[in-house]
């Protein structure tokens, strides 16, 4: 048996603001199959500058954007030779990063993520692997997912993988294709509210739990034409921004009743989005501490068997997946599927600076 390692770091900032993820992980190829081992991760957290332009920088005009995104780069270059320093790695292949999402709108051709720009390469002596995205929304595709083929190699032993993070997006395979797409906002909307609280974030879901149920507000969120739609679909800000908050926003209710209400869409989405509501559903994600949402989806998918992993996969699966879609660009393998985003063809994504 032919058996090689690869050490990989990989990097993944999310639309909840949360902060960078870093992980730094192990992958063994034995002939065509893959494992994986996390060897240190951290997330490190925003400051407060970085979380308030992130959250306005959509509405940036394009030379203020271009300013932001070379300092971001930089600002992650900062971040990952601390990582590394931090933990004294001393074998790096390559590092994988995904950067910072402000635009997404594959169906008018253009996607953005910042921080990666060549500068990135300027405390970093390795490879880097970067901007997974542009290549698949220039080949037709949504450009989102691109998880799923990290779920196909790494997962295949649950019918359903559950990312609950700004979004939550789910990927299984169908008569042999992987599918995956965006199910709705979670934590875009739900950390929207906490901070009018004061709060980062509605720790376990006690702010939503005290809430009541608006059903006039839940039946209008789960009516808009998006969850109609078949996949493939993806999300962004936008969607968030110019439809979700604008429905809450028209509602005349209490905050807590907001979060309590929106906690009970995302679970209904959930459920109704996925083909069968029986097998093994996998989650990880932030949104997997979130308690009142982790019942409401056992409550709504009572044929499903709800696993949670541990802590290192929940918070760091979506940077481990990004350390191996940077694999398999190294190797120049396919590491986007069509049969997910809608693109014209499969292919291997991600520019390599040396």
């Amino acid at each position: 048996m032919n058996i090689k390692n690869f050490f990989a770091i990989g990097v993944m900032s999310g639309t909840s603001l949360d902060g960078i993820d870093i992980a730094y992980i192990r992958f063994t190829q034995a002939n065509d199959g893959y494992n994986y081992e996390i060897m240190h991760a951290e997330t490190f957290e925003y400051e407060n500058y970085w979380i308030e332009n992130l959250k306005i920088a959509l509405d940036f005009d394009e030379a203020k954007l271009h300013d932001l995104n070379v300092e971001y780069t930089e600002y992650l270059s900062v971040v990952i030779y601390d990582f590394i320093v931090k933990y004294q790695i001393a074998a790096i292949d390559f590092i994988a990063s995904h950067g910072h999402t402000i635009k997404h709108r594959p169906d008018l051709g253009y996607t953005l993520q910042i921080g990666n720009l060549p500068g990135i390469k300027k405390y970093l002596p390795y490879p880097i692997v970067c901007d997974f995205r542009v290549q698949d929304v220039d080949f037709g595709g949504q450009g989102a997912p691109l998880v799923p083929i990290g779920d196909a190699l790494l997962f295949a032993d649950y019918d359903y993988c559950l990312n609950l993070g700004g979004f939550s997006n789910v990927s299984f395979s169908l008569d042999g294709n992987r599918i995956a797409y965006d199910l709705s906002p979670v934590n875009t909307v739900l950390n929207f509210y906490a901070n009018q609280l004061g709060l980062p974030y509605d720790d376990k879901g006690i702010n939503a739990r005290s809430g009541a149920l608006n059903i006039d507000l839940l039946d209008k969120l789960n009516a808009l034409p998006y969850y109609q739609k078949s996949y493939p679909k993806s999300l962004g800000l936008e969607f968030v921004n110019d439809t979700i908050l604008p429905i809450i926003e028209s509602f005349d209710i209490d905050i807590d009743d907001k979060m309590h209400t929106f906690t009970h869409h995302i679970a209904q989405q959930i459920v109704n989005g996925l083909p069968t509501q029986k097998g093994k559903l996998f989650i990880t994600g932030g949104g997997v501490y979130n308690d009142l949402l982790i019942e409401l989806i056992r409550s709504y998918g009572s044929n499903l068997e709800v696993i949670i992993p541990d802590a290192l996969t929940i918070e760091f699966k979506e940077a481990l997946i990004f350390a191996f879609l940077g694999l398999l660009r190294m190797q120049n393998k396919i590491n986007v599927l069509s049969s997910v985003t809608g693109a014209t063809h499969d292919h291997s994504s991600g520019k390599i600076f040396r």
